[in-house]
């Protein structure tokens, strides 16, 4: 296992010759077999819970990069050569749901209730936890003409024309921060602590099983008001 551990932070990334692995690509193989351990252990198979005694490969903080209201605005009110990749570039932005999942979306999973509006309940792809989300009226008018249940919301959508699209929209925008569509779920996290909102409900809105995993977006915040702090100058 410490062998393996090694290996995995030394190995070469296949996407990207001459470089190593990511350390959190590392660390998400790592855990994928300590995982398989631990159930080992709980199932009788392994006699010692070896998982145990195992040090997991340390997270790297990666930079998260998200687009500002103003950016955000200036983004939706350009032309995009893809209208799908435009409907759910702003459904990410307004509800902070993964790609994985919006693709997979169906009509059945999109529900309504008089005293509580739009909302969303799917499993998570990632995650497999099973989430209710309410969403916006703005954000459910992206979706589109409603269809029978078994029918996915965005039909036709795609990755590659997500790929493709995107940089050149966001340069055709006059962004030129790297923007990939993972940070328009960013981008939601960051505007809704900008807005207010406790780091508890964004942490149950985006579906994380833990609130550590949502307070780096109070870094990003504080590094933010950092900024702005020193913005004013009588020197």
């Amino acid at each position: 296992m410490e062998d393996y551990k090694e290996y995995l932070l030394k190995a070469k990334n296949r996407r990207d010759n001459g470089n190593t692995l990511a350390r959190n690509t590392a660390l998400s193989y790592h855990n994928k077999l300590k995982t398989t351990l631990k159930r080992a252990y709980k199932e009788g198979k392994l006699r010692t819970d070896i998982n145990a005694g195992i040090d997991s490969i340390k997270e790297q903080e990666s930079q998260r990069n998200f687009l500002t209201l103003n950016e955000a605005k200036k983004l939706f009110a350009t032309p995009c050569s893809k209208e799908i990749v435009f409907r759910i570039s702003m459904f990410s932005t307004l509800t902070g749901m993964r790609y994985s999942d919006i693709a997979k979306l169906t009509w059945s999973e999109v529900q309504y209730r008089e005293d509580d509006g739009y909302y969303i309940r799917f499993k998570q792809k990632k995650t497999e936890g099973l989430q209710t989300m309410p969403i916006s009226i703005e954000a459910f008018e992206t979706l589109g003409e409603r269809a029978t249940d078994n029918d996915k919301v965005f039909t036709g959508l795609k990755k590659w024309d997500v790929d493709r699209v995107l940089p050149v929209w966001i340069a055709q925008a006059g962004i030129t921060k790297h923007i990939t569509f993972h940070c328009f779920r960013h981008t939601y996290a960051t505007l809704q602590i900008f807005s207010g909102t406790d780091i508890f409900t964004i942490s149950k809105m985006l579906g994380h099983k833990s609130v550590k995993t949502t307070q780096i977006y109070t870094k990003i915040i504080d590094e933010k008001k950092r900024e702005a702090s020193l913005r004013i100058s009588f020197k």
